[in-house]
């Protein structure tokens, strides 16, 4: 049982987080904005990205340990172990996300205050909390926990990887107002939710009782869903053919807006991912539930060579388990998941000269600055609670080939976050890369969580 601990341990310091990308938010020069805030102000008129590079994210880390923790040289490795299950706390949480841009495009038709932009692409998203009372017990038994319930809630998980068709549409609603909207379809290709689990497992000391101890199990509901898994595990089906279309559809909705405050002064923000995706195909349920008191197994011994055949205690024990216990894996039930709804919020002061001349005519007549400083506030809805980050920033646009801007995030994986984006324009073509968490670049295994993204496109602006 320890070694199944060392291994959710090892893959706890590998994890992936997050889907706060404060480096891309509010930079107008890149396309990518619109999918953090499909009502950005924006400097281009028209865009188009390379197929499967046009935008790449992955950002990897955890809320409560880092690969250094464990995996550092001399000391003892057990005890390393043992103090991070005793140091996590059920609410620090594991995440992946990665997102790939299959395809992008935007357009603003002539003589209208309208961009229209769309595209394709793959994301991974799970989040793993961390079952403390389970790894204890699976660590060290329940010798030391007598009366000590360990609770089955600890143990929630959510995964899912799918495609993403969108379409949305950014308009100058008034001089200072703009407001943008983008549609979702999306394709479930592999899904895996289990997180309203209950119950506990309890040792209870029977002074009255026909042993010393009593084992119970009480009131135990633990469920996981999928969909898509078990076809793709037994290759009865293609991944490749699910991510172009599969039968689990859902829908969404991102909302957002930009308001020009005064000047110098401008607020933003955004709601996405306002959906839910149905599961009604290849869809098996595994549940448990029940209740169970154990008070040990008396043994009775026939006599020897009398022909008495030997009781089959550990069959039986094993039948009554199942009975009071049922584990049922055929289930096949319908069910819907919700997308991790995510909010922004920016506001933006701008300084210095304007590059472009006296307009910029696709903002509402309003100045492009050569810098600007603010702050950016990122929450995402998890099963258990909402995750929040804060950012400063300063975006400093050089000329029209390098933009860079130089991020500061307070979050639950660090305190010291500092980032820092490139983007340069050769001519109509674009290239940007942004990494976070640079500070422990030095040696990533101290790292929390370290972000990358990066992009080739082509982006028209006005002349």
């Amino acid at each position: 049982m320890r070694q199944l601990v060392y291994l959710f341990i090892l893959c706890l310091g590998f994890n992936v987080l997050g889907q706060n990308k404060q480096l891309l938010y509010n930079v107008d020069n890149l396309p990518q904005t619109l999918l953090l805030n499909p009502g950005a102000s924006h400097s281009f008129e028209k865009h188009i990205g390379i197929p499967f590079f046009s935008g790449f994210s992955l950002s990897a880390g955890s809320s409560g340990i880092s690969v250094y923790d464990i995996f550092q040289e001399g000391g003892d490795f057990n005890a390393r172990v043992r103090d991070a299950i005793f140091n996590l706390s059920d609410k620090d949480f594991f995440t992946v996300n990665e997102q790939i841009e299959i395809a992008s495009f935007g357009w603003k038709p002539r003589f209208k205050d309208i961009y229209y932009s769309g595209g394709v692409y793959q994301e991974l998203d799970a989040i793993v909390y961390f079952p403390r009372d389970l790894a204890i017990l699976a660590y060290e038994g329940n010798a030391s926990y007598i009366d000590v319930p360990f609770e089955f809630n600890d143990l929630s998980v959510a995964a899912e990887a799918l495609t993403v068709y969108h379409f949305g549409v950014n308009k100058q609603v008034s001089k200072k107002l703009r407001l943008g909207a983008r549609i979702k379809l999306y394709s479930s290709i592999v899904n895996v939710n289990s997180t309203n689990n209950r119950g506990q497992f309890i040792t209870r000391t029977t002074p009255e009782g026909d042993n010393f101890y009593s084992h119970e199990v009480q009131n135990a509901s633990v469920r996981a869903n999928t969909s898509g898994l078990v076809s793709i595990i037994e290759q009865e089906a293609s991944p490749v053919a699910r991510a172009i279309l599969s039968k689990n559809l859902g829908i969404g909705l991102d909302v957002g807006g930009t308001y020009t405050l005064s000047e110098k002064w401008t607020a933003s923000g955004s709601l996405l991912d306002i959906g839910a995706v149905f599961h009604r195909d290849d869809v098996n349920n595994y549940e448990l539930t029940g209740s169970y008191d154990l008070q040990g197994i008396e043994f009775i011994f026939p006599q020897v060579l009398d022909g008495t055949a030997t009781t089959p205690y550990w069959e039986n024990l094993e039948d009554e388990i199942e009975e009071q216990l049922p584990f049922n894996d055929s289930l096949q039930v319908n069910y819907t998941t919700w997308r991790p709804i995510k909010a922004n919020a920016g506001l933006n002061y701008g300084f210095g000269k304007n590059l472009f001349g006296d307009c910029d005519c696709t903002n509402g007549g309003k100045n492009q600055y050569e810098s600007n400083v603010g702050l950016q506030f990122f929450a995402i809805k998890r099963p258990r609670a909402i995750n929040s980050a804060l950012t400063a920033y300063y975006d400093r646009r050089w000329n029209r080939l390098l933009r860079t801007k130089l991020t500061y995030t307070l979050d639950a994986f660090s305190k010291r976050n500092v980032g820092l984006l490139l983007s340069a324009n050769i001519k109509n073509f674009n290239v940007y890369l942004a990494a976070d968490n640079l500070l422990d670049y030095p040696n990533l295994a101290k790292a929390y969580n370290a972000s990358l993204q990066l992009g080739f496109q082509f982006t028209f602006e006005p002349d």
